[in-house]
C-alpha cells in the first residue's frame, strides 16, 4: 500500500479493519501511539480510570465518547487511553487537516480523525460519524467546539453528539481529562503536572424519552456534558452548575431531579447491544 493515500478515502474506511475488508493502514497509528504514549508517561505520568466501562463495548457495539474541552492535549489523552486493544476516531475542526501542507492531515488522518466543518449541520461528517458507530467502531467529540478559558466567547452545547448517538444506536460514554489546561498556560513555560483520564458509565438516548420530543437531544448532550464535568471535578453530577458553564442552555436540573435517570453498567448495556445484533 501507498506511503501516501487520500485523505477523503481513509476518512470513510474503518480503523481497524474486519479480517478481509480495507481499511486504514495501522502502522503509523501504532508507531504514533508508541512514541507519544511514552512522551506522555514519562512527561506527565497518566493514569487511566474507568477504562472498564469502555473496553466493555469492545467487538460489541459502536460507542460515542464525549469530553469536556480544557486543553489542546485533551483529544492525544483521548487517544492514547483508548489504545491499545481499541481505537477511537476523533473529530476535528477541518482547517487542521490543511496544516503544514496536508501533512498534518495525513497524520490525522492515519490515527482514525476525520474533519467537521464547525458552526454547521455538516452532513458529511454526521453520516461518517454515524456510519462508524454502526461499525462497531469508537467515535470522540468535544460537544464544546473549542477549548473552555481560551477568549472570551461564551461556551455552548451543541445536540449533534445525541444526534449522532441516535442515528448510530450507540450508547454515550462520557469522559474527562484532568490537568491538561496546566501544561501550557499563557505567559508560562511548559509544566509536568500528573494527568488522568477517567471513563463514566454509559448513557442511553432511549432513556430520554419521558422529555418533549423537540428537547430529548438538547437534554442529552446536556446530560453528558454535566457527566464530565462531574468526573471533572470528583463530585456528584447535581452539583455541577451548568448555568454557569451554559448560560444561553436550557437548564434540566429540575428535570432530572424529578425524573432520575437509570445508571447503567456498561457489562449490561454491551450485553443487551450485542444480542439485539445478534437477533436481528
Amino acid at each position: 500500500m501507498s506511503l501516501f493515500m487520500p485523505m477523503s478515502e481513509m476518512w470513510d474506511l474503518p480503523l481497524p479493519g474486519k479480517r478481509g475488508e480495507r481499511h486504514i493502514p495501522h502502522w503509523f497509528g501504532n508507531l504514533a501511539f508508541a512514541v507519544v504514549g511514552l512522551i506522555c508517561k514519562i512527561c506527565w505520568r497518566y493514569k487511566v480510570e474507568g477504562r472498564e466501562h469502555l473496553r466493555a463495548f469492545k467487538d460489541k457495539s459502536g460507542v460515542l465518547l464525549v469530553s469536556n474541552h480544557t486543553s489542546f492535549l485533551d483529544v492525544v489523552f483521548m487517544y492514547l487511553s483508548c489504545r491499545p486493544s481499541q481505537w477511537v476516531r476523533l473529530m476535528g475542526r477541518d482547517s487542521l487537516f490543511d496544516n503544514a501542507g496536508g501533512l498534518l492531515g495525513q497524520a490525522l488522518s492515519r490515527v482514525g480523525a476525520f474533519p467537521v466543518k464547525r458552526d454547521s449541520a455538516d452532513r458529511s461528517a454526521i453520516k461518517r460519524a454515524t456510519r462508524m458507530l454502526k461499525n462497531q467502531e469508537i467515535v470522540g467529540i468535544l460537544p464544546e467546539g473549542t477549548r473552555r478559558g481560551r477568549g472570551t466567547a461564551e461556551m455552548k452545547l451543541h445536540s449533534g453528539a445525541a444526534f449522532i448517538a441516535k442515528m448510530g444506536k450507540a450508547p454515550i460514554i462520557p469522559m474527562t481529562v484532568r490537568n491538561a489546561e496546566l501544561v501550557k498556560q499563557k505567559g508560562k513555560f511548559i509544566r509536568f503536572p500528573k494527568i488522568s483520564v477517567e471513563f463514566g458509565t454509559p448513557i442511553l438516548v432511549g432513556d430520554f424519552d419521558f422529555l418533549p420530543k423537540e428537547e430529548r437531544l438538547d437534554a442529552c448532550t446536556w446530560y453528558a456534558m454535566r457527566e464530565c464535568f462531574a468526573l471533572s471535578r470528583r463530585i456528584p453530577a447535581d452539583e455541577v452548575d451548568m448555568h454557569e458553564l451554559f448560560p444561553s442552555a436550557k437548564d434540566y436540573s429540575d428535570a432530572f431531579a424529578q425524573h432520575p435517570l437509570p445508571v447503567h453498567s456498561a457489562d449490561e448495556v454491551a450485553s443487551a447491544m450485542s444480542a439485539g445484533k445478534s437477533a436481528s
